[in-house]
């Protein structure tokens, strides 16, 4: 059997578009003798759809696309389609097969994941059974994402108690479908094709995984879609971060690649920063980026992003010096602003910060104490969001990781911005982004990546007064956050104990910070916002 795979990017809550797009690729699979045509999970909503489940207006369009407009397209060809179903007061997740103008097969989500950024327990009942069905000679093995995230022999200590995929291989299966909105992480790509080729292999069956690809809000979908042969070889990869179509014949020989073959690197982490903040701004109806420009590493990188992203005719880069700002710096911020062919302006800061020293400051003389240094970024935050109201662009904030765990940042300062690019790319993965963008030709100035990170808010600052060197600190933090392991076992890493014990005290207590900040970009396994769902005020008693 011929089938179509299409890769698609919906945008949440977009109904009539999402339908415009299926049924563009209904036409192009149709136009390409396929006999079968396989879109991604809820692909009809977009992922992750959230509240907007709740609008009962919303699940009125989806019901009324499917039946007027999807089950039309199915003339002469199978249409596999995700999309939220209603039964009474209850609402599926559901995969949804239309042939021949109508609703021919059904299987719903079986396994709704509740944790890191997924809340599907709140919105959908899962699946009551598992039932293989028959579609031209197949007899079709559907599941839905994390329905073929739970054999029990690849993870040895699965999640669920049921295994969907056992159980329609028991039925007879001989095609095995899996739809997903599978969210990126780095090393996803990797370990989502060894997954997936392991359960070719132990049921000798063939398997297709279609993936939603695109931005949605803090989440980045690398699309990655794979089709694997009954011996677990990957005969067609998707693109990662961006939309695909192939048409594939699962009954012809076809000699395919290992999927240890799947590469992944620095690169795919600068595709999904490039993907996701050009989502955000298509999906939200910004054209424009304005970005702080102080000469260093983070916001070097984020202008690097933007312009590439949205193009360097819509990025404006601004230097906001102060007395602690040093020449070098304004002027690799100049010269980075040049490379990229961005914005450039200087605000310089001076006035503005003296007046608020001889305001603040009863006898009128300067204290260098950490008062004063976050004015001056929150008077820089000040100059970027009047930017953005009178200029309409959007203000990308500049922290990392590393800063945004010890709330080495300041409020409604540096913080300020509709989108934080960098804020699950720890300090020392942005070097690596950094190296990247010069693959080829020196974008950001060398001088850049060699100069000690500083805040330059006080005489001589470095960021090493107040931190770990990052090549420490960040293992401290990927083991904390990513791993969730304790003290006493981060610390067998060969750490100070007591050097960790601080880590985790400023990690916790700046838990107020990260609430207020901007949505960031997720690219790790485990990233501030709605995958770390943390109280402010709790106590230790363990």
């Amino acid at each position: 059997m011929k089938l179509a795979l299409v890769q698609l990017n919906p945008t949440v809550g977009d109904v009539k578009g999402n339908t415009r797009k299926i049924l563009k690729g209904v036409a192009r699979a149709k136009a390409s003798q396929a006999e079968f045509v396989i879109f991604p999970e809820l692909v009809l909503v977009g992922y992750p759809p959230r509240d907007l489940l709740y609008r009962e207006e919303m699940l009125v369009a989806v019901e009324r696309a499917l039946a007027e407009e999807i089950a039309l397209a199915s003339q002469g060809i199978g249409i596999l389609v995700g999309a939220p179903i209603r039964e009474g007061d209850k609402l599926f997740n559901a995969a949804l097969l239309f042939a021949e103008g109508k609703l021919v097969g059904r299987q719903d989500k079986t396994l709704l994941p509740s944790y890191d950024v997924f809340d599907e327990t709140r919105y959908f009942k899962p699946a009551a059974r598992r039932q293989s069905l028959v579609f031209r000679g197949e007899v079709l093995g559907l599941t839905v994402c994390e329905d073929i995230w739970n054999d029990k022999d690849y993870w040895q200590r699965p999640i669920y108690e049921v295994d969907p995929v056992a159980e329609l291989n028991a039925q007879g299966a001989t095609l095995l479908i899996n739809i997903s909105a599978s969210p990126y992480h780095y090393g996803k790509r990797r370990l989502r094709a060894d997954m997936l080729a392991y359960i070719a292999r132990k049921y000798r069956r063939p398997l297709v995984y279609v993936n939603q690809a695109g931005g949605n809000d803090e989440l980045i979908f690398d699309g990655s879609s794979i089709c694997l042969n009954a011996t677990g070889k990957i005969i067609w990869e998707g693109k990662p971060f961006e939309e695909d179509f192939t048409v594939v014949d699962i009954t012809a020989p076809a000699v395919g690649k290992d999927p240890s073959e799947v590469a992944e690197d620095i690169s795919d982490v600068y595709s999904a920063l490039i993907l996701g903040i050009r989502d955000y701004f298509r999906k939200t109806g910004f054209q424009k980026a304005v970005v702080g420009l102080s000469g260093g590493i983070d916001s070097s990188v984020v202008a690097a992003l933007a312009a590439a992203a949205l193009g360097p005719e819509n990025v404006l880069g601004v230097g906001m010096p102060s007395r602690y700002s040093s020449p070098e710096s304004l002027r690799d911020a100049e010269e980075l602003a040049h490379n990229l062919g961005i914005g450039w302006r200087v605000i310089p800061i001076e006035e503005i910060f003296t007046a608020y020293l001889k305001t603040l400051n009863p006898d009128g003389l300067p204290l260098i104490d950490v008062a004063e240094e976050n004015i001056q970024a929150r008077i820089r935050g000040n100059i970027l969001m009047f930017i953005s109201n009178r200029e309409g662009h959007l203000v990308l904030s500049t922290g990392n990781k590393s800063e945004l765990a010890v709330g080495y940042c300041t409020l409604y300062g540096d913080m300020s911005g509709g989108l934080a690019v960098l804020a699950d790319v720890p300090k020392t993965m942005v070097y690596e982004l950094a190296r990247y963008i010069n693959r080829e030709r020196e974008l950001i100035p060398q001088s850049v990546l060699l100069k000690p990170p500083s805040a330059e808010l006080r005489p001589n600052q470095r960021d090493e007064d107040s931190l770990p060197p990052y090549r420490v600190l960040d293992p401290i933090l990927k083991a904390y956050l990513e791993e969730n392991l304790p003290v006493r076992e981060i610390a067998a890493r060969g750490f100070e104990q007591a050097l960790v014990e601080e880590v985790i005290r400023r990690v916790d207590r700046a838990e107020y910070k990260r609430r207020q900040a901007a949505p960031g970009l997720r690219v790790t396994s485990k990233a501030f916002g709605m995958g770390r769902r943390m109280p402010i005020a709790w106590r230790q008693s363990w």
